[in-house]
């Protein structure tokens, strides 16, 4: 730990937390590959979903919440074609419902009690 902690510059360094922190966990999320299962798992999901069956999705840091945002996205219909193309080829028909437009967030008093879920996101979709 204190070869990770020597090769970050002291300035990084500042903020509390050990260096290593994120080293470490970069490292177990890729051996555990749990950015690669997180959007499949989401469409098999919907996909056995029944009709107004719910889908909760709790993401911890961005890496995840933007898979989950995105596979919402194109669950919902939503158009996920690159902005640069002229118009929509990816002819997205809607399996879910977003249960709102933005993640529930923890309150201050969840983040007093519990100080891990800070950066916790809820997102929630219903199938249509």
């Amino acid at each position: 730990m204190s070869l990770i902690k020597n090769a970050i510059p002291k300035k990084a360094r500042e903020g509390g937390h050990h260096p290593a922190k994120r080293t470490f966990q970069a490292i177990r999320i890729e051996v555990n590959r749990e950015l690669d299962v997180i959007g499949p798992a989401i469409c098999d999901i919907a996909d056995s979903l029944g009709q107004k069956g719910r889908i909760a999705v709790i993401t911890f840091h961005s890496l995840e919440d933007r898979i989950v945002k995105q596979t919402f996205a194109g669950l919902t219909g939503t158009c996920v074609c690159p902005p640069s193309f002229p118009v929509c080829v990816c002819d997205s028909k809607p399996v879910l419902k977003l249960a709102g437009r933005r993640p529930v967030l923890p309150s201050a008093e969840e983040i007093e009690a519990n100080p891990r879920a800070r950066s916790a996101k809820l997102r929630i979709a219903e199938r249509v």
